[in-house]
């Protein structure tokens, strides 16, 4: 090989990595804005962190509804006589006893709550994703209703602790999130003892 086709050999040589490294630079830069497409806005991170809801204004057979994470949040202040309710309705269920995994493991009991008094859910009906309507009122819907959800797409019912009823369409008893309290009124929705940290109040 002489000296020109030596020196040739070495400018190939160059431009082969030169144009590597600035190809390799440019896919880089190129995909920057596809990776950050798929990561989640802070407005999003925002709207999945947990929250923390004061329940101290709720009365007696008063309903709170909370968005969160695209789902409303259902609180309800039951008083004795709704508390009193649950097990008698307990023939006409699906699954009285919460043994489908609907609920934490702490929620896993006639109520279905850590505090009797206050039920705390997931408005979304079981069967289609129906919003189903807050009714107290007793034998408002059947001979045997004491109070409860009534979805009015498609008549699903479920008691005043989101037990679901037996020969309607939904499969399921409405879904418990993870929650817990921080003091007597405050619970935090998306986290308990074992869960994630962070919480925005909604007053």
């Amino acid at each position: 090989m002489n000296v020109k086709d030596e020196i040739d050999q070495k400018k190939r040589c160059f431009l082969r990595r030169a144009t590597t490294a600035v190809g390799g630079i440019g896919l880089a830069a190129a995909t920057v804005p596809f990776v950050s497409y798929w990561l989640p806005s802070k407005d999003t991170e925002a709207a999945s962190a947990p929250i923390k809801i004061d329940l101290s204004n709720l009365k007696p057979r008063d309903q709170l509804t909370v968005p969160w994470r695209g789902m409303p949040i259902w609180f309800i202040y039951r008083d004795q006589e709704m508390l009193d309710s649950l097990s008698k309705v307990a023939d006409e269920l699906r699954d009285p006893l919460s043994e489908q995994d609907q609920q934490p493991a702490y929620c896993k009991n006639i109520h279905r709550s850590i505090k009797p008094q206050y039920l705390v859910t997931i408005g979304i009906c079981t069967h289609l994703g129906c919003v189903p309507t807050y009714r107290p009122d007793v034998g408002s819907v059947t001979s045997v209703w004491l109070g409860g959800f009534y979805c009015p797409c498609h008549g699903s019912k479920y008691d005043l602790a989101g037990r679901v009823f037996r020969d309607v369409p939904a499969p399921l008893n409405l879904k418990i999130p993870n929650h817990m309290y921080v003091s007597d009124t405050e619970i935090l929705i998306g986290q308990d003892d074992s869960g994630v940290q962070g919480a925005i109040a909604i007053s």
